[in-house]
């Protein structure tokens, strides 16, 4: 049996060439991501606007979120991964760095934000050191008491 953590990072493994691949061939990439079912098999979605060909990407995150928590309500999956592109300071700097930020949900109360920085050479993206931080859980929502 596997642990969230380890549910988690495989949903990442997954997930994350996909970025790195868009980044390359268009330079950025519109958030995506991925889901956990309760057997382990892993679903790719993305998102999109009708009629809007360049939505914003908050949006974007706003409609995947939601999709997370519609499937974790009905108990169809166990992880969710969302991906995105960020400008974002690295912890105690303050110049802002392209980073790959995933966010990883799980049903077992285990929530998690890991940011890759990361800069362009040539026909390659080479990842920094990730670092990580509590995620906001809001997916998968936890019983009233």
């Amino acid at each position: 049996m596997t642990t969230p953590k380890q549910d988690c990072e495989r949903l990442m493994d997954e997930m994350l060439p996909l970025a790195k691949q868009m980044l390359v061939t268009h330079g950025e990439f519109y958030p995506y991501g991925g889901m956990m079912r309760t057997d382990g098999s892993i679903i790719h979605i993305g998102a999109q606007e009708s009629g809007n060909e360049h939505p914003a990407s908050s949006a974007l995150v706003e409609m995947l979120r939601g999709h997370f928590h519609e499937q974790a309500t009905t108990h169809a999956i166990i992880a969710s991964c969302l991906i995105f592109d960020v400008l974002i300071a690295r912890p105690g700097g303050n110049t802002k760095t392209d980073a790959i930020q995933v966010n990883l949900d799980h049903r077992a109360d285990y929530s998690v934000e890991v940011v890759f920085p990361y800069r362009l050479e040539g026909e390659k993206v080479v990842l920094d050191v990730p670092f990580a931080q509590a995620g906001t859980a809001q997916v998968f929502t936890k019983p009233s008491a």
